[in-house]
């Protein structure tokens, strides 16, 4: 069973929050993101404002996943992370 659009954008949040507070993460992190944005983004409930931000997610998400070094891809992107989180609350 789907989880609901509501929670997939809760557990975007939770996902990014953890990568922002603890400045490391996992590839599995970095692949549920990319499922959780995939299915947000064909989600009727999704504004283009927040498909434009998903898009950024995404890719954010594919150069951890393929990147040597996660934890320092992840610290290199605080900036933007914490812009997301906030964005989030502003589109959900």
């Amino acid at each position: 069973m789907p989880i609901q659009y509501h929670d997939q954008v809760n557990l975007l949040k939770d996902i990014l929050s953890d990568h922002q507070s603890e400045c490391c993460g996992t590839v599995a992190e970095c692949e549920q993101l990319e499922r959780v944005i995939k299915s947000l983004m064909v989600n009727g409930n999704t504004n283009q404002q927040a498909k434009t931000l998903l898009e950024d997610i995404y890719s954010y998400s594919q150069a951890g996943k393929n990147s040597t070094a996660l934890d320092q891809h992840i610290e290199s992107h605080q900036q933007q992370l914490s812009q997301w989180i906030q964005d989030i609350d502003t589109y959900s």
